[in-house]
């Protein structure tokens, strides 16, 4: 059973039910990875959703990155992508319990509404995009090359037509 987490660690739009929009928004990415099968897994699939500021993603990025900036999402996987693939044969299925810890997707809100309006879209939407796109980083997708790059774009715009969201690279040269 798939559980997503959302914590505000600083102030983001109250107008929006982010523990929901963040469910789906992993449950889409999910649905379409070879992984699909965790989301309804035996053992709880918990993936942590952090909703804060440029400060604390910076710090982040500085001290796992060696990057001193923010940016718009972190993601930090707990399962070496080799090893999905075994969570299916893991004793917590077979016993019907456990937990199984994904990962952390961490966003920042000041970056995050920067972008938003430069792309003329809501930072709901986005935010729900960085969400999909640090969901793929658990499971191993990255975008290192091109042909990594788009086979993760091609995900992220499956997964967010899913939830009725635009393609946010159509804009894109």
């Amino acid at each position: 059973m798939l559980s997503v987490e959302t914590q505000q660690a600083s102030p983001w739009p109250d107008s929006l039910d982010w523990d929901a929009r963040a469910g789906e928004a992993v449950a889409a990415a999910l649905a379409l990875t070879p992984w699909a099968g965790l989301a309804d897994a035996a053992p709880l699939v918990e993936v942590a959703v952090r909703l804060t500021g440029d400060d604390e993603v910076q710090a982040l990025n500085r001290d796992f990155r060696g990057k001193d900036r923010p940016t718009n999402v972190l993601s930090f996987p707990q399962v070496q992508a080799d090893l999905l693939a075994g969570l299916a044969n893991s004793d917590a299925k077979e016993s019907g319990g456990g937990e199984i810890l994904l990962g952390d997707i961490v966003l920042a809100r000041e970056t995050c509404a920067r972008e938003a309006a430069e792309k003329g879209i809501s930072l709901a939407d986005h935010a729900t995009h960085l969400i999909v796109h640090g969901t793929l980083h658990l499971v191993g997708y990255d975008h290192i090359d091109d042909p990594a790059a788009t086979a993760m774009e091609a995900l992220e715009v499956k997964a967010l037509a899913s939830l009725g969201i635009a393609n946010p690279y159509d804009d894109q040269d």
